[in-house]
Parts: C-alpha cells; structure tokens; sequence
C-alpha cells in the first residue's frame, strides 16, 4: 500500500509520468544493457526490443501498478503481478537484478524528465517501484519454491524425439528428459522457455505453450514461424525450424504460466485465432488424459483449414470427450473437411451459436481478437473472473482495456 506522504505525489505526476514513459523506458533499456550486457544473453529477448514491444510492456506495466496504487490502493493488479511474475520464473530472474532494473529506470526518470523530479517525487516513485518489486519477487520465490528450484536451476536439457510439421508456418516437437532430476508434471496450460543459442554466441529465450498433458518424462510444443515482413524471419523460430531435429539437445525452463484449467467441474469454452490454439491443445489433452465428462466447447478462427495448426490432434481430443464440440472460422470461407460442428466463414461471431451457461473460458490469439471475444462476452453478461486468457509477447496487460463490445474477431494468425 503507498504511503499516505507517497500517493498524492505520484498522484500528481502520474499523468507527466505516463505521457513520458515510453522515451522513459527507451532509454533505461539503452542504459542498463550498455552497462550490462549480459543481461541480453539468455534473459531479454532481442527480437522484442528491436520492435519495441518489450518498451511498451514496461510502460503500460508500471503505469498499470502505480494506477491502481492511487485509485484502487486496497486491490493490487492481481493478474498482472501473476503473469509478470510467471514470465520471469520461466526466464530464471533472481531477487538482485530488481535493484539493477532500479538504478538504471531510475537514472532514465531523471534524464527524460529532468528538473521535475524533485527529491520529493524521487522518492515516492522509488516507493513505487519498490512495492512492484516485492511483490514480484515474493511471488517468483513462491513459483520456484513449488518446483523445488533456484533461479539458476530452473533450465534443464531435454533431447528432441519427433519434429512433425504441421502447417507451412508451424512445426511440433516432442521431447524427452535426458538428466535424473525430479521434473514435476505441468499444468494443462502452462509454458515453457526454450534458450537457444545463436550463431554470434548470445542465447535467446522464447516461451511457448506445452501442447500435451506430460508424464514428466516428455513434454511437446509448438513453435510458428516468424515471418518478417521484408525483415529476416524470428530469429529464434528460424533456428528451430531449420537447424533442430531429432536427436538434437534443446535447453528449456520448467513449465510456469498463470492461465491453467479450473478444476471446479463447471463448463468449459476455449476461444483461440491462429496459433492461441496451442494452450487449448495442451488443455484438451489434459481433459482427454483425466477422462473428464464434463461440457468442452472448443472456438477456433484462422485463415483456412490448411493454416489450423494441431488441428487433428485437438479434434481426435474433442472427439474423445464425451460431451465436446467444436466450431469453425475461416476468414477465406466456411470450407471444411474435418468432422466439426460447425463451420463459417469470415471472423468470429459469437452470435451464431450458444455456449453453456455458466461456463469458464479460455481466450488466446492476437491481442485484438482477444480484447474483441472478452468484451462481446462480456456485452452478453459473462462475468470478466470468468474469462481467462493468455497473452503471447510482452503485452502482458492490454487484454484488460475497456473495449467497445464487438459481435466477432478477426481469426487471422499470430
């Protein structure tokens, strides 16, 4: 909670904070990696500070956190702190690198806003920042602490059984424990982090959703390639799918992520676009592995049949469940070979069909098409805790903007 001497000083310069924020984070990402290096090795993706995605995250996180400090300051940003704290145990972040991040965001603050950080408004942000960062840290050693982790340990190396393509742009792999550590079972939506090392010798991290429920001895996942636009391919999914095959040694982080099935036996409606499918494959594979009864509808939009990735494997799972279905949009028509409930073409529109009531769901796609389902959702009175959903990249907060309710969503992939 922030002090009452604290809050309305942040208060006050919320607003010049907030509209300065991005040249704020420019710089303090240019200032800490020129002062450390290493931190570009194996713990920040490059890709999304080339973008400058990873700017945006920083931004919109803290202005979210020193938000609610002021207007909400008995409730904290619970699913942001989660989502947050989930990403940095998947990427090993230890306690002392919170005061790095400090020296350096904070040298950014007074070099973009000058003067009009007084000792007064200094101090008040840094209680800002301190608050954040406890709580962060609190819950990255409570997330290791149930693995029965370090920081340091959380990496392990597994070797590549089966590489399968799936689409033109999108490749799975299968892979095995090869070390004698206990691994504990993921949950049905978690994700790991695979580091892979790059051709000028730095490694890069890269999440992505475990696509099978996993005995502790195999763990499967997806990975689309990054198309550029003109610009080279990701460089990290260029690697995978290229380089990497079978017999192969791959370093990946345990499985964390804060979005994982509910277990209170209510309803159950998946909504994904593109490759979102691949945590709703990891669920549907855990619902099959539990032979679960319960009401599973699955929502997928894409561009056409051929660029739905997993798509046999999630409808065997569908067709397992004894009360499952599964509905279809395609931007380019509602064509369809595979046995589904249906099919149509354009975005996706919730109005032609009617999901079980009371049921939890599980939204994961471009941040539009998500921002579009949650607010038609919620247009048709779903309660906001009722919808869950993952977020690919850094956009670890946008999902939860008011948006103006929307009757579908575009199905394009990621």
């Amino acid at each position: 909670m922030l002090s009452d001497r604290s809050r309305p000083v942040v208060q006050a310069t919320l607003p010049a904070v907030a509209e300065n924020i991005g040249e704020i984070a420019r710089r303090f990402y240019e200032h800490m990696f020129e002062a450390h290096p290493e931190l570009l090795d194996g713990t920040f993706n490059r890709g999304n500070q080339a973008e400058g995605t990873q700017q945006v995250a920083l931004a919109g996180s803290v202005a979210a956190f020193a938000s609610a400090l002021v207007h909400s300051p008995e409730e904290l940003p619970d699913h942001l702190l989660a989502r947050i704290a989930h990403k940095h145990a998947s990427l090993g972040i230890r306690p002392d690198q919170y005061q790095i991040v400090h020296d350096n965001l904070f040298w950014a603050i007074a070099d973009v806003l000058g003067d009009a950080v007084t000792p007064e408004v200094a101090a008040a942000w840094d209680e800002v920042y301190w608050l954040m960062a406890y709580a962060l840290i609190n819950q990255e050693r409570g997330l290791y602490s149930a693995r029965g982790v370090r920081p340091e340990t959380v990496w392990r190396d597994w070797r590549v059984v089966e590489k399968n393509r799936e689409t033109d742009d999108v490749v799975t792999f299968r892979v095995r424990r090869i070390d004698d550590r206990l691994v504990k079972t993921s949950l049905p939506g978690q994700y790991v982090t695979v580091r892979m090392p790059m051709t000028d010798g730095v490694h890069q991290p890269r999440q992505y959703s475990l696509t099978r429920a996993d005995d502790g001895e195999h763990r499967s996942f997806a990975v689309k390639r990054v198309r550029g636009d003109g610009k080279p391919d990701g460089e990290v999914s260029a690697l995978l799918h290229d380089t990497v095959d079978v017999g192969d040694t791959i370093t990946m982080s345990l499985p964390f992520g804060d979005v994982v099935l509910d277990d209170s036996g209510r309803p159950v409606v998946f909504a994904s676009a593109g490759i979102g499918i691949t945590p709703m494959a990891g669920m549907l594979s855990h619902l099959v592995t539990a032979g679960s009864r319960l009401d599973v509808t699955l929502l997928h939009a894409d561009l056409d049949e051929a660029s739905w990735a997993l798509r046999r494997q999630v409808l065997d799972d569908v067709r397992a469940l004894p009360n499952g279905s599964v509905h279809v949009w395609f931007e380019r028509g509602a064509e369809c070979s595979l046995p589904v409930d249906g099919v149509y073409g354009g975005v996706m529109d919730l109005g032609e069909l009617q999901p079980p009531g009371d049921a939890t769901y599980y939204l994961c796609g471009p941040l539009p098409f998500m921002q579009a389902v949650r607010s038609a959702l919620i247009e048709r009175g779903v309660a906001a805790r009722d919808i869950q959903y993952e977020v690919f990249g850094p956009d670890l907060w946008q999902a939860d903007l008011v948006t103006t309710p929307a009757p579908g969503a575009s199905g394009r992939s990621e």
